[in-house]
């Protein structure tokens, strides 16, 4: 078992997985000037999904090692896209959503409140900024349908147009994977 993905409680990583982890430790090995920042970072979960005819990679992260990741990305992603026949890569944090009846639940103390960022809505907004992170979200809205459907239209940061255009795709089948909501990218009409 690689040491570059460790799954909780003791489960095993899938073959997949394995793969995953086996190419970052590959990298780590072969790649001199990302050899120190990989050293201490490692996946929790690889997950594949189908983007029209073509697949698409979900790295988990920790959370903690997130802003680790954020250092090296661009790098990473180009080289595991690389390696990893031209499926794209996105990579997102695990986050831990808190129902509302938090703090009824046994063996939590009593009166404490259940932290803004482990609602599920912070949870989706999280989940968004990281899917297209490095680009900047700058708008955002919901069109109610009248069949009573929801669409989220996320506005991306025009200035990385070049390089995310071809990804949008890859974006939106992503996020309704994970979150079951529908979502539409595009960049603001310039004047």
């Amino acid at each position: 078992m690689s040491a570059k993905i460790i799954k909780p409680n003791g489960q095993v990583p899938d073959e997949f997985e394995e793969q995953v982890a086996q190419e970052i430790a590959n990298l780590e090995a072969s790649s001199a000037e990302m050899k120190e920042e990989l050293k201490n970072l490692y996946i929790l979960a690889a997950k594949q999904v189908s983007v029209g005819g073509k697949q698409a990679v979900i790295l988990f992260v920790p959370y903690k090692l997130l802003k680790s990741f954020h250092e090296i990305h661009s790098k990473l992603i180009r080289e595991l896209e690389k390696k990893l026949n031209g499926r794209h890569v996105v990579v997102i944090a695990q986050r831990t959503i808190l129902g509302m009846s938090y703090s009824r639940q046994s063996g939590v103390k009593a009166g404490s409140v259940r932290p803004r960022s482990r609602t599920l809505t912070a949870v989706h907004e999280a989940i968004l900024d990281d899917l297209v992170y490095p680009t900047e979200i700058v708008g955002k809205r919901t069109r109610c349908r009248l069949d009573g459907t929801k669409l989220l239209k996320v506005y991306l940061d025009p200035k990385d147009q070049v390089n995310v255009e071809i990804k949008l795709d890859t974006f939106a089948a992503v996020y309704k994977k994970l979150t079951n909501k529908e979502v539409q990218f595009q960049f603001p009409i310039s004047n």
